[in-house]
């Protein structure tokens, strides 16, 4: 049992009042922070700072720091009734000091914790919270802030860049530290490398990282978790300070300062947050109290330790956190990291005799969906105009619906099995890329269930999985060529767009976090320069064409064309917009070979003109064919009564856009003519229908090209479509599952081709 609490442990001047206990005892003290934690105060005249911590069970904590010498008896702090709640005041104690709880277990053991609710820490290696207010910033960005209550994140632009604060750029690139005794640093290969460079400030990237944003045509950044954490390699995921910004880059006013600059320049700030498990070194959480108290156990897979969704005051702890970012960071939007290893008791635990099963028999934490449900509910109703993100990647249903409906609350959810599918088709060589056709289209069957981002993270390009370049096949034309085709074909794809800081360059290397990007390559190289402008128009083009996020979240702003031509490895389909006028038609060519001609269907007659083209020499393409406008005829094709002949180059992505009426004019008849003949003959049979045919192709001699050559476009074959009969239209594609009414996108637009068969066969 806690002590007895005395008269000044009850004193009013320390704020703490019987509601605030009773709210945290029941998981629903949502401002946690503006009383827990260290705050100045002023007491019988003396100025000083009060301190409240919760640790529960134990026989004693004081607080210590450099106010008394790291003294440990100097000043004991006092239980607040039976709360677990501990309080004191210490006077002549001064902003920027350093401070820690000792705290000793009923065991006898004394643990020396930083503050869980401190605003500022000691710089890593240092482990000790520091003294800091993070009240009167004047925040000077009303503009942004109004506007985004009347902003819908539903049919706006979302395409985000997801940053590494710490090694996006550094200051230099010499090796930090001591050199091992050979005189050598650690690098890639070993377990902990050397920091290379020194990191850029908060101030530092309130500059040029949100010009580099803005001019990239982003429309928001994902900062990875600035969440206070000891080791680098751990990326921000292993927190031990979950209020204080990191102290790497700066102070909290700092960082506040880089979300306001970003608002200046019209772009959003998503934050990374960590509720699903923290660090287990020894100043931060983990066994707060001599036992697992924030926790509940350790995660199978990664070793850190499992918040206790079923502890009322560690929900407590976590809502006031969430709020905490949004309110005084101004945050437009979180996403929660690791939703999947929440939400089931057996993730990661592979042992049928260690699996754990709830009340109902299955796997299902219900503690933690409970917890999700309240959180995003929580920020929903305080906040509206906030986004919540989930990173999940199983079929957990309704993540994207509201929880009176029986969903989970967020707005968004990751697309891991379209991220999944595509880049194993991608990293597909082109003569096997056929037989893996589906994993091209099979995510638009489920592309409506929910509100998906189409994540290309950080994940994707460490730990072994190589960079995406390295994952495109052929020669290095080809590469680059790839690498286009898979950033139009996420650009073009139904949904918000995620792509991790580096995919813009075309670096061959994985990401590395003790480094900078190699930022060189754009300055020094055209294929990666090339690379570089390709992105940026494709976002700027995003941008400007509301098809493409006006209805990116409900069926009706998808339309197939042709989804089955996978003898050749194309796919084509519309974008619709609110407005008829703003429609898109795209094609996607994941083959080498080009084509003169080849005819597809529109969804209205009129003359289309190219919009967009990924095969543009200023991008590096070969810009050997193209059809700048091409007129519609009357002449049925994939499913649609009006048709057009283009070129279509090899490895490339094509949009075009109605800009008026058809400018086709029929050919006259020809004149018939009475010819006598000896003897009937038979007539040559048609071409099949639908079928673009291929001439014996010729394969490109190409030779190996080093990554910082300048590259030529290889002579890809170029391949004459025959003349076809009008064809008739395909069936109709399966309709996609029904939604709720509560989530965007209720409805399954499927004319054209099948998405499981077509009528059009390709050979």
């Amino acid at each position: 049992m806690a002590q007895k609490a005395s008269p000044a442990a009850s004193s009013p001047c320390l704020m703490i009042t019987p509601d605030d206990i009773h709210l945290f005892s029941e998981g629903a003290w949502q401002r946690g922070w503006e009383k827990m934690g260290a705050h100045p105060d002023v007491q019988t005249g003396v100025e000083g700072w009060r301190f409240c911590v919760w640790a529960p069970d134990v026989t004693s904590v004081h607080v210590i720091g450099e106010f008394n010498e790291w003294n440990p008896e100097a000043h004991a702090m006092f239980p607040i009734e039976n709360s677990g709640l501990w309080q004191c005041f210490v006077a002549g104690a001064e902003k920027g000091q350093l401070y820690k709880y000792l705290i000793e277990t009923k065991d006898g053991e004394k643990l020396y914790k930083a503050d869980p609710y401190a605003f500022y820490a000691e710089c890593p290696p240092g482990t000790a919270s520091r003294l800091w207010t993070i009240d009167g910033y004047a925040w000077k960005d009303g503009r942004w802030m109004n506007s985004r209550k009347k902003r819908d994140h539903m049919h706006s632009p979302l395409n985000i860049y997801e940053v590494h604060l710490g090694s996006w750029k550094r200051h230099g690139d010499e090796p930090q530290g001591e050199p091992r005794e050979d005189g050598t640093y650690p690098g890639p290969g070993d377990p902990f490398p050397a920091q290379r460079g020194e990191f850029y400030s908060y101030d530092d990237l309130s500059e040029e990282l949100v010009d580099y944003v803005k001019t990239m045509g982003y429309t928001h950044i994902e900062v990875m978790p600035v969440l206070e954490h000891p080791f680098d390699g751990s990326w921000g995921y292993q927190p031990t300070g979950y209020f204080a910004a990191t102290s790497r880059y700066g102070t909290p006013q700092q960082f506040m300062h880089f979300v306001e600059s970003c608002h200046k320049a019209g772009i959003g700030v998503i934050l990374d947050w960590v509720p699903g498990g923290f660090c287990a070194d020894a100043q931060g959480l983990s066994t707060f109290n001599g036992k697992m108290l924030y926790e509940r156990e350790i995660h199978p897979n990664w070793g850190t330790h499992k918040f206790d969704f079923g502890r009322p005051e560690v929900v407590s702890f976590l809502i006031s956190n969430a709020l905490f970012w949004v309110e005084c960071f101004h945050a437009d939007g979180i996403r929660m990291d690791g939703v999947s290893s929440m939400l089931y008791l057996n993730f990661g635990v592979d042992n049928p005799a260690d699996k754990k099963f709830n009340k109902y028999g299955t796997e299902e934490d219900l503690d933690a969906s409970a917890f999700i449900r309240k959180v995003n509910t929580v920020i929903g109703e305080t906040h509206p105009d906030v986004m919540m993100i989930a990173e999940e990647s199983t079929a957990w249903p309704l993540v994207t619906y509201p929880p009176a409906d029986g969903g989970l609350g967020f707005h968004f959810k990751w697309d891991m099995g379209w991220m999944n599918d595509t880049l194993h088709y991608m990293q597909t060589d082109f003569p096997w890329r056929p037989g893996n056709h589906r994993m091209l289209t099979f995510s638009i069957m489920y592309s409506f269930n929910e509100n998906f981002v189409l994540p290309l993270s950080h994940d994707e390009v460490v730990n072994g999985k190589c960079s995406l370049i390295g994952r495109m096949p052929g020669d290095q034309w080809r590469k680059f060529a790839g690498l286009r085709t898979l950033a139009l074909y996420q650009m073009t794809h139904p949904g918000a767009k995620l792509n991790f800081m580096g995919n813009e360059l075309g670096m061959y290397i994985e990401w590395r976090y003790y480094e900078a990007l190699q930022w060189f390559l754009a300055k020094d190289f055209e294929v990666h320069a090339n690379q570089q402008s390709f992105i940026k128009a494709l976002n700027h083009f995003y941008l400007d064409e509301p098809a493409m996020w006006e209805n990116a979240y409900d069926a009706d702003g998808f339309e197939w064309i042709d989804a089955n031509n996978d003898k050749q490895s194309i796919i084509s389909f519309v974008r619709h917009g609110k407005k008829e006028k703003d429609d898109l038609v795209v094609i996607i060519n994941f083959d080498p070979a080009s084509y003169e001609t080849f005819r597809m269907g529109v969804p209205r007659e009129g003359d289309w003109k190219l919009v967009f083209n990924s095969d543009n020499p200023a991008f590096g393409g070969s810009g050997d064919l193209g059809v700048d406008v091409a007129s519609s005829q009357p002449a049925a094709w994939n499913g649609c009564k009006e048709s057009i002949e283009i070129a279509l180059p090899g490895l490339s992505g094509l949009v075009y856009k109605r800009i008026g009426k058809s400018s086709y004019v029929p050919p006259k008849p020809p004149v018939k003519k009475t010819v006598r003949t000896r003897k009937a003959t038979t007539a040559k049979p048609a071409a099949k229908q639908g079928t673009q045919t291929k001439p014996t192709q010729k394969t490109p001699a190409t030779s190996a090209k080093d990554a910082a050559s300048k590259p030529k476009a290889p002579a890809t074959r170029v391949v004459k479509e025959s003349a076809v009969a009008a064809e008739p239209a395909s069936p109709k594609a399966p309709a996609a599952k029904p939604n709720a009414s509560s989530k965007s996108g209720t409805k399954a637009s499927t004319r054209g081709a099948s998405a499981l068969k077509s009528s059009q066969t390709a050979k």
